[in-house]
């Protein structure tokens, strides 16, 4: 016979929500004091409540994901401003077609020259497109594997990791994060696994509470802010060893000069040892497949 469940001693919240509305109509049950709490958005956005809903940024994408069966994944990082090479193209040629009509303008020939700059970029676009496509194609023929992909949700180096899982038939992750101009999330983000932060910091410990590998490529202030934090938490041990891989050496050795970090005596030359430089995809899935197989970690893959 079926198992009869027996019923809830107390209502549910949403029960509770929905026999408020059945109330009398008075004075009293109009004012604002009278709502209950967790309906009362005027209430939850107050600063006291903030601790409550750092705690409600933790707890929604965690019970998403551990719904949908989330546990490992590899985070790809990069610029926002990378976008493919067809696109970065025909920006430059905006860029010069802008300067020609003002050729004194010196700030014209600083757009084309970024422009051009980040043309010579764009095919870090395509590696990002094919990493994740590596990583999902893997992962879905694999029972043993079940890394997903996940980025920052945006626009450029992120939508070319997200494009990849999803032309690989696979589901990818978009944290994205309420910025002051307006961000969208890139459409190939799996819906289901696309969040919205407001707060950075709870942003940045869900990227890493499942990751087993991160990926940066060239990017600018929040690239460099998740990869820093990372090699922290790497350096003091307060995470488990794991791969970090920076695509693009040349790019990476001018951004930040490691040598004259240890030479300063301000990192250990261990600390070099932290992070990979690649410059293709098979690369740099080939550290992340080697470091688990190798290290025998008990993350799947």
């Amino acid at each position: 016979m079926p198992e009869k469940k027996l019923p809830k001693c107390f209502p549910s919240a949403s029960d509770s929500i929905k026999d408020a509305t059945l109330c009398v109509i008075s004075e009293q049950t109009l004012s604002e004091s009278y709502k209950l709490a967790f309906d009362d958005s005027e209430f939850m956005l107050r600063d006291e409540l903030r601790g409550v809903r750092l705690q409600l940024e933790i707890m929604k994408p965690e019970l998403i994901q551990q719904k949908l069966g989330i546990n490992s994944t590899v985070v790809i990082f990069g610029g926002s401003r990378i976008p493919d090479p067809e696109t970065a193209m025909k920006h430059v040629q905006e860029e010069e077609i802008q300067a020609n009509r003002e050729p004194l303008n010196d700030m014209a020939g600083l757009r084309v020259s970024c422009a051009k700059s980040v043309l010579g970029k764009s095919h870090y676009y395509e590696e990002a497109r094919e990493l994740a496509r590596l990583i999902t194609d893997y992962c879905l023929k694999d029972d043993g594997c079940d890394l997903v992909v996940a980025t920052g949700g945006g626009p450029g180096i992120m939508e070319a990791a997200n494009r990849g899982a999803y032309e690989a038939g696979g589901k990818s992750i978009g944290l994205n994060i309420v910025l002051p101009h307006e961000q969208a999330p890139n459409e190939y983000i799996t819906p289901e696994l696309c969040f919205q932060f407001h707060y950075f910091a709870i942003r940045k410990m869900h990227f890493l509470m499942r990751a087993r590998a991160l990926v940066a490529f060239p990017g600018g202030y929040g690239t460099m802010d998740e990869l820093f934090e990372t090699l922290t938490l790497i350096q003091t041990k307060k995470i488990k060893p794991l791969p970090v891989i920076l695509f693009g050496e040349t790019f990476w050795n001018r951004v930040v000069d490691f040598d004259f970090l240890v030479s300063e005596g301000v990192i250990a030359p261990e600390d070099k040892n932290l992070f990979y430089c690649v410059e293709k995809a098979d690369e740099a899935w080939k550290i992340i497949r080697e470091f688990y197989y190798n290290n025998k970690t008990d993350a799947a893959l």
